[in-house]
C-alpha cells in the first residue's frame, strides 16, 4: 500500500489480477480501494489493451459507472489496433465487469469477423456466451460464426457443435444450414448422442423452430428412436422436457408420452413438491393440448368457442384504435379472446370468405360456416423470434400451428416495429393484412435487429 505510487502500469496489472484471486479481508479491501484509486488516475494514460482489458476483468462489476467509462475510453483510444484474442479478451472483461459499450463490441465483433480462422469453436463459444450475458445482439457476428462452423463441420467433435448451438439458442439466433448439417449428423449417427446430449438436440431444435425440411420424419424417428433407449432409467423432469421439446416441433413420441401420462397418473411427478412446479405444469398442460390438437384424428372445429373480454392491455390500444378506424366501431371485431387450451389471441376480426367482406361479430355468430373466415392476429415481442428474422420461435410457432387446427387465419404482428409506424401508415398496414391474399407470407419477411 505504502509503494503502490511507485508501480508502473504492468505491476498494477499483476496486483489487480491477485487481488482478484484472494479471499476478502480487510487489508486486501483496502489495497483493493488504493489500487483503485490509482487506476482512475493512470487509465487516460495506458495505451496497452492488454492492460486495460485486464484491469477492467480485475475491476469487476462492483466498479463505479465512471471507472467503468474511464476504461471504456481508453480502450477506444487505441480500438484501430486489436488483435483477434485482445478482441476476445475484451468480450469477457466487458462481462466481468457488467458494462456493455456498443463501439468496443463492435469494434470487436469487426476484428474477430477478419481472423474467425483463427478462432477454436471453444473460443467462439466463449464470445456467444459473453454476447449473452451483455445482451448484445450482432447479427453479422453470428452468422459469421455459423458460416465458419458449418463450414469446417467435418473438423470439429460432434459434442463442441451441441455446444455451439446450444449458446445460439440461448441467443435467439437460428443458424439453418448449420442445424441443417448436424441434424444429417444425427440421423446418420446417432449412438454419440448420450442422454444429456439427446435433451440439449431436442430443446435446441425446439425452441429454434428448425426442422429439416426434406428429412423431417428420419429426424423425428432417429430423436425418438433416442429418447426410447433412455426411457428405463430417464428422470421424471427430464421426460417431461424431452416430450415437451418433441411436441413443441410437432413430434408426438408416443412410447414416452405414455410413460409420461402413467407415471403423472400415479402421481410420480411430483408437482406440488417442486420448486418448479409451475413451469412444470405449464409445460405438462402444453404437452397434452398437443397430443389433442396435433393427432391426426383431431377435426377442426366448425368454429371455436370463445369468451371475449373489453379490456386490452395499453400496447394493444394502437391497433384498437386503428382497427376502429379502419373498420368502422368495435362492433367488427373482437378484442382479448381467450380460446380452449388456454390459448389467448389479441384480436379476431371474421370475414366472408368469398366476398373478402369484414362481417360484424354478432352476424358472424350466426353464420358458423366454412364460408366465414376467422383472422387472428398476434402483436407479439421481437423475442419471439429468432434474432434478425420474423421466423417464429418453438412455442409462438406451436401457438400458430394449434391456432390453425382450431380454424384460424393467424397474422403475426412484431409489435416493436407496429408501435413505431405513424397512425396513417398503422392503419394502412392493418388493411393490407386484412385483405391482402399474401397476408400468410408475412412471417416469412426479415427485419433488422436493433443492434
Amino acid at each position: 500500500q505504502e509503494k503502490l505510487n511507485q508501480l508502473d502500469n504492468r505491476c498494477i496489472s499483476v496486483l489487480a489480477t491477485t487481488l482478484a484471486g484472494m479471499d476478502k479481508d480487510k487489508n486486501v479491501s483496502a489495497l483493493q480501494a488504493g489500487l483503485q484509486l490509482l487506476v482512475e488516475q493512470r487509465v487516460p494514460g495506458i495505451r496497452d489493451v492488454f492492460i486495460l482489458q485486464n484491469l477492467m476483468k480485475c475491476m469487476g462489476r462492483d466498479a463505479p459507472v465512471f471507472l467503468k467509462k474511464k476504461l471504456e475510453m481508453a480502450v477506444l483510444k487505441d480500438i484501430h489496433h486489436l488483435t483477434f484474442p485482445n478482441a476476445q479478451r475484451l468480450f469477457l472483461a466487458l462481462v466481468a465487469m457488467n458494462y456493455c459499450s456498443f463501439p468496443i463490441l463492435n469494434a470487436c465483433s469487426e476484428k474477430i469477423q477478419e481472423n474467425i480462422h483463427d478462432a477454436s469453436i471453444r473460443q467462439l463459444t466463449l464470445i456467444l456466451e459473453a454476447c449473452y450475458s451483455l445482451q448484445y445482439r450482432n447479427v453479422k457476428l453470428f452468422s459469421a460464426f455459423a458460416d465458419y462452423v458449418q463450414s469446417t463441420a467435418c473438423l470439429w467433435d460432434k459434442k463442441q457443435i451441441i455446444h455451439f448451438l446450444s449458446a445460439f439458442e440461448t441467443l435467439g439466433f437460428q443458424p439453418s444450414e448449420l442445424m441443417g448439417t448436424f441434424a444429417e449428423k444425427v440421423i446418420e449417427d446417432p449412438e454419440f448422442l448420450n442422454l444429456k446430449n439427446l435433451l440439449v438436440v431436442m430443446r435446441v431444435y425446439s425452441r429454434l423452430n428448425y426442422v429439416p425440411r426434406d428429412k423431417k420424419h428420419q429426424f423425428f424417428e432417429t430423436l425418438e428412436s433416442c429418447l426410447n433407449k433412455y426411457l428405463p432409467q430417464i428422470s421424471n423432469t427430464d421426460l417431461l422436457k424431452a416430450a415437451y421439446s418433441l411436441c413443441i416441433l410437432g413430434c408426438l413420441p408416443r412410447r414416452a408420452l405414455d410413460e409420461l401420462l402413467q407415471r403423472d397418473s400415479k402421481d410420480e411427478l411430483q408437482l406440488s413438491d417442486d420448486l418448479h412446479k409451475e413451469q412444470k405444469a405449464v409445460m405438462l398442460r402444453c404437452v397434452r393440448a398437443c397430443m389433442e390438437l396435433d393427432s391426426p384424428s383431431f377435426t377442426t372445429p366448425v368454429f371455436a368457442p370463445t369468451e371475449n373480454f373489453s379490456l386490452v392491455s395499453l400496447n394493444l390500444r394502437k391497433a384498437r384504435e386503428a382497427l376502429v378506424e379502419l373498420l368502422g366501431d368495435e362492433s367488427m371485431f373482437r378484442q382479448n379472446v381467450q380460446l380452449p387450451y388456454k390459448y389467448h389471441i389479441d384480436f379476431e376480426i371474421r370475414m366472408d370468405s368469398d366476398t373478402k367482406k369484414v362481417l360484424p361479430v354478432t352476424a358472424a355468430d350466426d353464420q358458423p360456416d366454412s364460408s366465414v373466415q376467422r383472422l387472428a392476429f398476434l402483436f407479439v415481442p421481437l423475442s419471439a423470434f429468432c434474432v434478425g428474422t420474423t421466423h417464429p420461435r418453438g412455442k409462438l410457432e406451436m401457438k400458430k400451428r394449434h391456432l390453425n387446427k382450431l380454424g384460424y387465419h393467424v397474422i403475426l404482428v412484431p409489435n416493436k416495429k407496429f408501435q413505431e409506424m405513424e397512425k396513417e401508415d398503422a392503419v394502412e398496414f392493418l388493411k393490407g393484412k386484412i385483405y391482402s391474399e399474401n397476408a400468410s407470407h408475412f412471417s416469412e419477411v426479415t427485419v433488422q435487429d436493433n443492434n
